[in-house]
Protein backbone atom coordinates (compact mmCIF):
# COMPACT_ATOMS: atom_id res chain seq x y z
CA UNK A 1 0.00 0.00 0.00
CA UNK A 2 1.23 3.51 -0.82
CA UNK A 3 0.60 6.24 1.74
CA UNK A 4 1.06 9.08 -0.75
CA UNK A 5 -2.36 10.04 -2.16
CA UNK A 6 -4.15 7.62 0.15
CA UNK A 7 -7.42 8.52 1.90
CA UNK A 8 -7.29 7.64 5.60
CA UNK A 9 -9.66 7.47 8.55
CA UNK A 10 -7.95 7.57 11.96
CA UNK A 11 -9.97 6.90 15.11
CA UNK A 12 -9.01 8.59 18.36
CA UNK A 13 -7.20 11.22 16.30
CA UNK A 14 -7.37 14.09 18.79
CA UNK A 15 -4.35 13.15 20.93
CA UNK A 16 -1.56 10.68 21.60
CA UNK A 17 -0.81 8.07 18.96
CA UNK A 18 -3.87 9.05 16.91
CA UNK A 19 -2.61 12.60 16.53
CA UNK A 20 0.85 11.25 15.72
CA UNK A 21 -0.66 9.12 12.96
CA UNK A 22 -2.29 12.20 11.49
CA UNK A 23 1.00 14.12 11.53
CA UNK A 24 2.88 11.21 9.96
CA UNK A 25 0.23 10.81 7.26
CA UNK A 26 0.33 14.51 6.42
CA UNK A 27 4.11 14.35 6.11
CA UNK A 28 3.88 11.23 3.91
CA UNK A 29 1.52 12.89 1.45
CA UNK A 30 -1.86 11.36 2.22
CA UNK A 31 -4.45 13.01 -0.01
CA UNK A 32 -7.17 13.22 2.64
CA UNK A 33 -7.41 12.40 6.33
CA UNK A 34 -10.63 11.92 8.26
CA UNK A 35 -9.63 12.67 11.86
CA UNK A 36 -12.23 11.00 14.05
CA UNK A 37 -12.99 11.67 17.71
CA UNK A 38 -15.98 11.60 20.02
CA UNK A 39 -15.72 15.41 20.10
CA UNK A 40 -14.66 16.65 16.66
CA UNK A 41 -14.01 20.10 18.14
CA UNK A 42 -11.01 18.54 19.91
CA UNK A 43 -9.31 18.01 16.53
CA UNK A 44 -6.91 20.94 16.31
CA UNK A 45 -4.65 19.92 13.42
CA UNK A 46 -4.94 21.75 10.12
CA UNK A 47 -5.39 19.99 6.78
CA UNK A 48 -7.74 17.26 8.00
CA UNK A 49 -11.49 16.58 7.99
CA UNK A 50 -12.76 16.23 11.58
CA UNK A 51 -15.63 13.80 12.06
CA UNK A 52 -17.62 12.73 15.10
CA UNK A 53 -17.05 9.08 15.91
CA UNK A 54 -17.59 7.18 19.12
CA UNK A 55 -16.42 3.69 18.12
CA UNK A 56 -18.98 2.10 20.46
CA UNK A 57 -21.87 3.94 18.78
CA UNK A 58 -23.44 2.15 15.81
CA UNK A 59 -25.07 5.31 14.46
CA UNK A 60 -21.74 7.16 14.50
CA UNK A 61 -20.06 4.30 12.63
CA UNK A 62 -22.79 4.18 10.01
CA UNK A 63 -22.59 7.95 9.52
CA UNK A 64 -18.79 7.79 9.16
CA UNK A 65 -19.06 5.03 6.54
CA UNK A 66 -21.70 6.99 4.63
CA UNK A 67 -19.50 10.09 4.62
CA UNK A 68 -16.07 8.57 4.02
CA UNK A 69 -16.74 6.43 0.97
CA UNK A 70 -13.31 7.25 -0.50
CA UNK A 71 -11.28 5.68 2.32
CA UNK A 72 -8.39 3.41 1.36
CA UNK A 73 -6.83 3.03 4.83
CA UNK A 74 -8.62 2.56 8.15
CA UNK A 75 -6.54 3.02 11.32
CA UNK A 76 -8.31 1.61 14.38
CA UNK A 77 -6.40 3.52 17.03
CA UNK A 78 -9.02 4.54 19.62
CA UNK A 79 -8.66 2.63 22.87
CA UNK A 80 -9.27 2.84 26.61
CA UNK A 81 -7.74 1.34 29.74
CA UNK A 82 -9.50 1.13 33.10
CA UNK A 83 -6.39 -0.09 34.99
CA UNK A 84 -8.25 -2.92 36.68
CA UNK A 85 -6.97 -6.23 38.10
CA UNK A 86 -9.17 -9.21 37.29
CA UNK A 87 -10.39 -9.84 40.83
CA UNK A 88 -10.93 -6.21 41.85
CA UNK A 89 -14.38 -4.84 42.58
CA UNK A 90 -15.92 -3.62 39.33
CA UNK A 91 -13.51 -5.56 37.12
CA UNK A 92 -16.31 -7.03 35.01
CA UNK A 93 -17.60 -3.54 34.23
CA UNK A 94 -14.07 -2.41 33.38
CA UNK A 95 -13.58 -5.39 31.08
CA UNK A 96 -16.90 -4.78 29.31
CA UNK A 97 -16.01 -1.13 28.66
CA UNK A 98 -12.55 -2.05 27.35
CA UNK A 99 -13.90 -4.82 25.14
CA UNK A 100 -16.53 -2.49 23.68
CA UNK A 101 -13.92 0.10 22.68
CA UNK A 102 -10.85 -2.05 22.04
CA UNK A 103 -12.46 -5.05 20.32
CA UNK A 104 -16.06 -4.51 19.25
CA UNK A 105 -15.31 -0.98 18.04
CA UNK A 106 -12.60 -2.11 15.59
CA UNK A 107 -14.77 -5.06 14.56
CA UNK A 108 -17.75 -2.83 13.76
CA UNK A 109 -15.58 -0.32 11.89
CA UNK A 110 -13.93 -3.11 9.91
CA UNK A 111 -17.34 -4.49 8.98
CA UNK A 112 -18.52 -1.04 7.89
CA UNK A 113 -15.41 -0.16 5.89
CA UNK A 114 -14.48 -3.53 4.36
CA UNK A 115 -16.87 -3.00 1.40
CA UNK A 116 -15.54 0.55 0.96
CA UNK A 117 -11.95 -0.66 0.93
CA UNK A 118 -12.85 -3.37 -1.57
CA UNK A 119 -14.53 -0.84 -3.86
CA UNK A 120 -11.45 1.37 -3.66
CA UNK A 121 -8.99 -1.35 -4.63
CA UNK A 122 -8.41 -3.25 -1.39
CA UNK A 123 -6.50 -0.82 0.79
CA UNK A 124 -5.59 -1.66 4.37
CA UNK A 125 -6.69 -1.79 8.00
CA UNK A 126 -4.34 -1.04 10.89
CA UNK A 127 -5.27 -2.21 14.39
CA UNK A 128 -3.32 -0.70 17.27
CA UNK A 129 -2.63 -3.54 19.69
CA UNK A 130 -0.13 -3.79 22.55
CA UNK A 131 2.62 -5.88 24.09
CA UNK A 132 -0.20 -6.71 26.51
CA UNK A 133 -1.80 -8.72 23.72
CA UNK A 134 0.69 -11.38 24.90
CA UNK A 135 1.13 -10.57 28.60
CA UNK A 136 -1.27 -9.99 31.46
CA UNK A 137 -0.23 -7.69 34.30
CA UNK A 138 -2.29 -7.01 37.40
CA UNK A 139 -2.37 -3.25 36.96
CA UNK A 140 -3.96 -3.59 33.53
CA UNK A 141 -5.38 -7.09 33.58
CA UNK A 142 -8.76 -6.44 32.01
CA UNK A 143 -7.10 -4.21 29.39
CA UNK A 144 -4.73 -7.09 28.63
CA UNK A 145 -7.73 -9.35 28.06
CA UNK A 146 -9.17 -6.87 25.57
CA UNK A 147 -5.88 -6.49 23.69
CA UNK A 148 -5.44 -10.25 23.50
CA UNK A 149 -8.89 -10.46 21.94
CA UNK A 150 -8.02 -7.59 19.59
CA UNK A 151 -4.92 -9.49 18.43
CA UNK A 152 -7.08 -12.51 17.59
CA UNK A 153 -9.57 -10.21 15.85
CA UNK A 154 -6.76 -8.76 13.76
CA UNK A 155 -5.53 -12.19 12.70
CA UNK A 156 -9.04 -13.26 11.81
CA UNK A 157 -9.70 -10.14 9.76
CA UNK A 158 -6.45 -10.69 7.87
CA UNK A 159 -7.64 -14.12 6.80
CA UNK A 160 -11.13 -13.03 5.82
CA UNK A 161 -10.04 -9.91 3.92
CA UNK A 162 -7.14 -11.48 2.02
CA UNK A 163 -9.34 -12.41 -0.94
CA UNK A 164 -10.38 -8.79 -1.52
CA UNK A 165 -6.79 -7.57 -1.37
CA UNK A 166 -7.05 -5.74 1.95
CA UNK A 167 -3.85 -5.69 3.98
CA UNK A 168 -4.34 -6.02 7.76
CA UNK A 169 -1.57 -4.84 10.08
CA UNK A 170 -1.33 -5.31 13.85
CA UNK A 171 0.80 -2.82 15.79
CA UNK A 172 2.34 -4.04 19.04
CA UNK A 173 3.99 -1.53 21.35
CA UNK A 174 4.71 -1.30 25.06
CA UNK A 175 4.44 1.97 26.92
CA UNK A 176 4.20 5.15 24.85
CA UNK A 177 4.61 8.76 25.86
CA UNK A 178 0.87 9.41 25.88
CA UNK A 179 -1.79 10.32 28.43
CA UNK A 180 -2.69 6.63 28.93
CA UNK A 181 0.81 5.81 30.20
CA UNK A 182 1.50 9.13 31.92
CA UNK A 183 1.64 7.53 35.38
CA UNK A 184 3.85 4.63 34.33
CA UNK A 185 7.59 4.86 35.08
CA UNK A 186 10.32 3.70 32.72
CA UNK A 187 11.20 4.21 29.05
CA UNK A 188 8.40 5.06 26.64
CA UNK A 189 8.21 4.99 22.86
CA UNK A 190 7.59 8.23 20.99
CA UNK A 191 4.15 8.10 19.34
CA UNK A 192 5.42 9.69 16.13
CA UNK A 193 8.10 7.00 15.82
CA UNK A 194 5.46 4.28 16.23
CA UNK A 195 3.28 5.94 13.58
CA UNK A 196 6.19 6.21 11.15
CA UNK A 197 7.13 2.56 11.68
CA UNK A 198 3.53 1.58 10.96
CA UNK A 199 3.35 3.54 7.70
CA UNK A 200 6.67 2.01 6.61
CA UNK A 201 5.31 -1.48 7.37
CA UNK A 202 2.21 -0.76 5.30
CA UNK A 203 4.30 0.28 2.32
CA UNK A 204 6.53 -2.80 2.74
CA UNK A 205 3.52 -5.14 2.74
CA UNK A 206 4.13 -6.37 6.30
CA UNK A 207 1.47 -7.84 8.58
CA UNK A 208 2.87 -6.84 11.95
CA UNK A 209 4.77 -4.02 13.64
CA UNK A 210 6.88 -4.64 16.74
CA UNK A 211 7.47 -1.02 17.56
CA UNK A 212 9.88 -1.20 20.52
CA UNK A 213 12.42 -3.43 22.22
CA UNK A 214 9.87 -4.60 24.78
CA UNK A 215 7.47 -5.87 22.12
CA UNK A 216 10.27 -7.53 20.16
CA UNK A 217 11.59 -9.24 23.29
CA UNK A 218 8.18 -10.45 24.45
CA UNK A 219 7.29 -11.77 20.98
CA UNK A 220 10.54 -13.74 20.93
CA UNK A 221 9.80 -15.03 24.43
CA UNK A 222 6.45 -16.53 23.48
CA UNK A 223 8.21 -19.72 22.38
CA UNK A 224 10.65 -19.81 25.32
CA UNK A 225 10.45 -22.47 28.03
CA UNK A 226 8.67 -21.40 30.14
CA UNK A 227 6.81 -18.97 27.89
CA UNK A 228 7.17 -15.32 28.86
CA UNK A 229 3.37 -15.05 29.05
CA UNK A 230 3.27 -17.49 31.97
CA UNK A 231 4.71 -14.82 34.25
CA UNK A 232 5.80 -15.39 37.82
CA UNK A 233 3.55 -16.51 40.63
CA UNK A 234 3.69 -14.78 43.98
Amino acid sequence: MQIKNSVVLVTGANRGLGQAFVNALLAAGAAKIYAAARDPASITLQGVTPIQLDVTNAADIAAAAALATDVTLLINNAGISRGSPLLAAGSADAARAELETNVFGPLALSQAFAPILKANGGGAIVNVLSVLSWLNIAGAATYSVSKSAAWSLTNGLRGELHAQGTQVVGVHVGFMDTDMASGTPGPKAAPLDVARQTLAALEAGQDEVLADELSRGVKQGLSAQPGVYLGQAG
